[in-house]
């Protein structure tokens, strides 16, 4: 961490109020989805700073703000993961904020390597061993007393 920003290589999934600076690589344009809480509007960013590239999701207001080549600093974001790779999540909390050009690296500057996940998230499966049984976490059943339990 330099001062209160985190380089994008330091980033690991469950982190909260998290601040990064960097140049936007790609934007995408904004599309609606539907979630559990009913439809959301999102895009989808890469940014980078001198260590890697992330990809940001921007939700609701911020979704479309992000442009290809600009200088930023995102403020109170949070981190997940997904397929093994951290994601940066800005949402209502967050704050987006154009930056000197110059205190970011030029996109030809930005090394290719992004975070990675330190554990497997959600939906992939995780090898366990459990009373004997050894198989796989995520979508599957485990046998017990009385029958079959899904998990």
């Amino acid at each position: 961490m330099e001062g209160d920003r985190t380089r994008i290589m330091d980033l690991r999934e469950g982190l909260r109020n998290v601040s990064i600076s960097g140049r936007v690589l790609e934007a995408g344009e904004p599309k609606v989805v539907e979630t559990k809480r009913g439809p959301a509007t999102l895009s989808e960013a890469v940014v980078g700073d001198e260590s890697g590239r992330v990809k940001v999701t921007l939700w609701g207001s911020h979704a479309g703000t992000l442009k290809e080549g600009e200088a930023v600093r995102i403020e109170g974001a949070w981190t997940t993961s997904y397929r093994g790779k951290v994601q940066v999540n800005v949402g209502r909390e967050s704050t987006i904020e154009k930056v000197d050009s110059e205190d970011v690296p030029q996109a030809e500057d930005i090394p290719e390597e992004m975070p990675e996940a330190q554990y497997r998230g959600f939906g992939q499966r995780q090898p366990y061993r459990s009373g004997g049984f050894g198989g796989f976490r995520g979508g599957g059943y485990q046998p017990r007393r009385g029958g079959r339990r899904r998990f």
